[in-house]
């Protein structure tokens, strides 16, 4: 068994990162770190007025979401974040802010059905007009430490494959 479970639930804009961690953080009775939360207020205005973010930008943010993710795992035990986490780049600088191994969850869909939630969504900082350059520059994520799940199936049935997926828990 591990000793300590990392997870950050990841995807662009609209995937439904903070709704599954969240929950995912509920069922495991674990911290939940919303990334987005972690972001300077400078990024945040970037982000609203549509301009995307230059590495330069993430790596603070990136470090901070890292630490707090691996602060939170060697405390409680296990921790989930709900963070982006688009590129294998930024996945590393996670991992090693976080200074344990690291398990993904990666949300993916369609264009379509992530512009049509994002269109939906009100009052969060992200420009919808950012989801074009979210989904060049993401990478996904391969390995035996990611789940890549399609946002196209019900929460519940996302949440079911997840927990599946975890190691067993004593």
């Amino acid at each position: 068994m591990q000793d300590r479970l990392a997870i950050i639930v990841m995807g662009v804009s609209g995937a439904g990162k903070s709704l599954i961690a969240r929950q995912l953080a509920g069922a495991l009775a674990a911290p939940f770190i919303e990334a987005d939360d972690l972001h300077s207020q400078a990024n945040r205005d970037k982000m609203a007025a549509g301009i995307p973010l230059t590495d330069d930008d993430r790596w603070p943010w990136l470090d901070a979401v890292g630490r707090e993710l691996g602060g939170q795992a060697r405390a409680q035990g296990m921790a989930v974040a709900a963070c982006s986490a688009l590129r294998a780049a930024y996945r590393d600088r996670l991992a090693g802010a976080a200074d344990l191994p690291l398990r993904y969850v990666h949300l993916g869909g369609t264009r379509e059905v992530l512009a049509e939630r994002l269109g939906r969504r009100k009052g969060h900082f992200m420009s919808p007009a950012l989801l074009d350059s979210q989904l060049a520059t993401l990478e996904p994520p391969r390995g035996a430490n990611v789940l890549t799940c399609d946002i196209a199936q019900p929460s519940a049935a996302i949440m079911t494959a997840i927990l599946d997926w975890l190691p067993a828990r004593s």
